[in-house]
């Protein structure tokens, strides 16, 4: 924790999120579910928010928490450190994803085991912990319901909620059909047949399990605790069953003390599915003779967290507890789905987190800032109140600043530039308006320019133009005035 931590391995390359989202844009088959998906958390989130009286007072509250325990992580992890070890836990400290991806494969491989259950995490999917688990021939068995879709077809998840969110229900039942005996000829029907055929098909692996594999929401500095909040119990019975527990958390799911999970078991609920309390919330310490795993093992993991810490606007999307209410109130997000925003991080907290994470180097990454349309909307649903586009604007002023650092100017650079030199003399800026408005008008058609050459063409890719009047404000000034 001494300074920001270097970064991992070079992850997969992704497309820029305008290229990536245009596939998600042709498809009215999953526009309408994720119109439909989204609506119906913004319904529930919003009356379970409305039947709180202190709804804003609990808000600041997770704020001022969240913001103190970033400003003291230092001292907290430290008290983490101690907390897990007194009570007979392991804590690993993975600078990078590669590092995390040695511990968590190391841990597995000194236990013999060829097959693990995990649970829903993102700091798993950060580290690409299934691919480096295969890779030595361990079988992994995502057993969250929403996971388990996602891993049978192969595709990236795409809600923080629930990983196919992008899928219907009559499309998960096909997969279960397909990779899963126990489902049955036709389990699309009806939910509670998907829960059923998802529950005879874990069972077995569950009771069979060496390993377990979690993340957390919320790590207890004070007392060494690792708190989970479920909906469907499988992460529960990765805790309890297995003979090795390893939990798998970023750094910044650290909170000072056991008093700070009143207000964040209050908000998060209701923030994520709008319930007043979430079905099940699971915490452990360390481990207890007889009675849960043999050993448990704690992965912290850095992963450019404390570079994004040293951010002083930047920080504020370390303070995310992960509900995804800003992803359903995106206009953005609903029209796209999560998957132009990479393969961790969807949506507005995805476009804030990822850059800092991962750097604003790659165009791909970089352009992550950019898919917003500043609306507000995230930032007055956010429990912890991070001010996402406050984020947003800071982050892009990053994205422009680096690209004046690289020793050739990028082709939009060049043009800014060369727009600059042309507008800071009257007489070239006079000549350069003459000439742009007899082109534009011969590049219009009905009145609207519908498609610019070039670099410009950018901008007109997403929108038509207006073409220009005949006779510019300063030709009519001149005219009139003189």
């Amino acid at each position: 924790m001494t300074g920001p931590a270097p970064g991992g391995p070079v992850p997969p390359p992704m497309p820029k999120f305008a290229a990536a989202a245009r596939p998600a844009l042709a498809d009215t088959g999953l526009r309408r579910t994720l119109r439909g998906a989204t609506a119906t958390l913004r319904e529930r989130t919003a009356a379970a928010a409305a039947e709180t009286a202190d709804w804003e007072d609990l808000r600041e509250a997770g704020r001022a928490v969240g913001e103190g325990a970033l400003l003291g992580l230092d001292t907290h992890l430290e008290e983490l450190e101690r907390a897990v070890t007194e009570a007979g836990g392991t804590v690993h400290w993975a600078v990078d994803a590669a590092d995390a991806r040695r511990v968590v494969t190391g841990l597995v491989r000194e236990t013999g085991a060829t097959e693990v259950v995990k649970s829903a995490s993102l700091a798993a999917r950060e580290i690409g912990l299934n691919d480096a688990l295969a890779g030595m021939g361990v079988t992994v068995r995502d057993t969250a319901l929403a996971d388990m879709a996602v891993q049978f077809a192969g595709d990236e998840p795409s809600h923080l909620l629930s990983a196919a969110a992008h899928r219907d229900r009559a499309q998960i039942g096909e997969l279960f059909r397909r990779e899963m005996p126990a489902a049955g000829p036709d389990p699309a029907g009806d939910p509670e047949d998907l829960a059923a055929a998802a529950r005879a098909h874990l069972r077995e692996r569950f009771l069979r399990a060496q390993v377990a594999i979690t993340g957390a929401n919320f790590l207890v500095a004070e007392t060494g605790t690792v708190v989970v909040v479920e909906s469907e119990g499988n992460a529960r019975m990765c805790l309890t069953l297995p003979e090795t527990l390893i939990c798998v958390a970023g750094i910044d799911k650290v909170v000072p003390a056991w008093d700070d999970m009143e207000v964040f078991l209050q908000l998060l609920p209701r923030s994520s599915t709008g319930d007043r309390m979430t079905p099940y919330v699971s915490s452990w310490t360390g481990v207890t003779p007889g009675d849960g795993p043999r050993a448990f093992h704690l992965v912290l993991l850095d992963n450019g967290r404390t570079r994004a810490l040293a951010d002083e606007i930047g920080r504020a999307a370390l303070r995310c507890i992960g509900c995804s209410a800003c992803l359903n109130v995106c206009p953005v997000y609903e029209r796209t789905g999560g998957q132009p925003y990479g393969p961790v991080h969807p949506g507005p907290i995805g476009a804030i987190l990822t850059p800092q994470l991962r750097g604003v180097e790659s165009a791909a990454v970089a352009s992550l800032p950019y898919a917003s349309t500043l609306c507000g909307a995230c930032a007055d649903v956010c429990p912890v109140k991070i001010d996402i586009p406050d984020v947003l604007v800071h982050l892009r002023g990053a994205v422009v600043e680096s690209r004046r650092r690289r020793p050739v100017p990028t082709p939009e650079m060049a043009l800014m530039r060369g727009l600059a030199w042309t507008m800071a003399d009257p007489r070239r800026h006079e000549t350069a308006l003459r000439r742009g408005v007899r082109w534009a008008r011969l590049l219009s058609r009905g009145g609207r320019i519908r498609r610019l050459p070039g670099l410009l063409g950018m901008w007109t890719e997403a929108r038509d133009l207006p073409a220009p009047p005949a006779e510019s404000f300063r030709a009519w000034w001149n005219r009139t005035r003189r």
